[in-house]
């Protein structure tokens, strides 16, 4: 009989199987990766750490808030999220203070601006934000949340480079991303004085000028 016996083609075929199967692991791992403007360096960070604190309240986050002059978190109410409005997320206040729940902000015309330190057309943006804090704090209340970001130090840093002194809280688990369709960053909602999402904007914000024409335009202040 002629050819090689039966016995040594079948780890031939079996070799070839494995390959597919590995192979098609490989595209399915690949095809399931996406939102890359989403993804920090390593992978995200955490809540706390193994002791169970928070890990955007500790000595030197506190001292790096102060020396940037940010904002204590306003005070919230713990109401339930209301139709349209901010989802029932409670979040804590980026360097030391007490938790924000964001249904329970207070009764005002608010922008949210959500960003991160890996967020290239966030570091942009922010200088047009904290302006409009500067010149419209009365009128106009502002939020930042910290979404995924590995760096909460860095964000303290950032924030006082850029001249962000309203409040800043921090989403390290994206526990807002489903409620306000967080698809990419950076992502700006407006919010008006019954608590109510108006409109949200998935672009950069470029300018002073188009930040206050979008606060004109979404919450009908008027800042010229």
């Amino acid at each position: 009989m002629t050819g090689t016996p039966l016995a040594r083609r079948r780890p031939a075929r079996s070799r070839r199987a494995l390959a597919s199967v590995l192979a098609l692991v490989a595209a399915l791992v690949l095809s399931s990766c996406g939102g890359d403007d989403l993804q920090p360096s390593d992978g995200g960070a955490a809540t706390s750490d193994e002791a169970g604190s928070s890990v955007v309240d500790t000595p030197e986050l506190r001292a790096l808030k102060a020396d940037a002059g940010i904002e204590d978190c306003p005070r919230t109410n713990r109401r339930g999220a209301v139709e349209g409005g901010l989802p029932g997320v409670l979040l804590d206040c980026l360097g030391g203070g007490a938790p924000v729940s964001l249904p329970g902000l207070p009764a005002q015309p608010t922008v949210v601006n959500i960003w991160a330190t890996w967020c290239g057309p966030c570091r942009d943006e922010l200088p047009h934000l904290a302006q409009l804090h500067a010149e419209a704090g009365d009128e106009v209340a502002m939020l930042g949340i910290n979404y995924r970001d590995p760096d909460p130090a860095g964000a303290l840093r950032l924030a006082k480079e850029s001249g962000v002194t309203y409040p800043l809280v921090s989403d390290p688990d994206q526990s807002v991303a489903k409620g306000l369709g967080v698809v990419g960053l950076p992502q700006t909602v407006f919010v008006d004085a019954t608590g109510v999402v108006v409109a949200t904007e998935r672009t950069p914000i470029t300018s002073y000028d188009q930040l206050r024409s979008l606060v004109r335009e979404h919450l009908g202040v008027d800042l010229a």
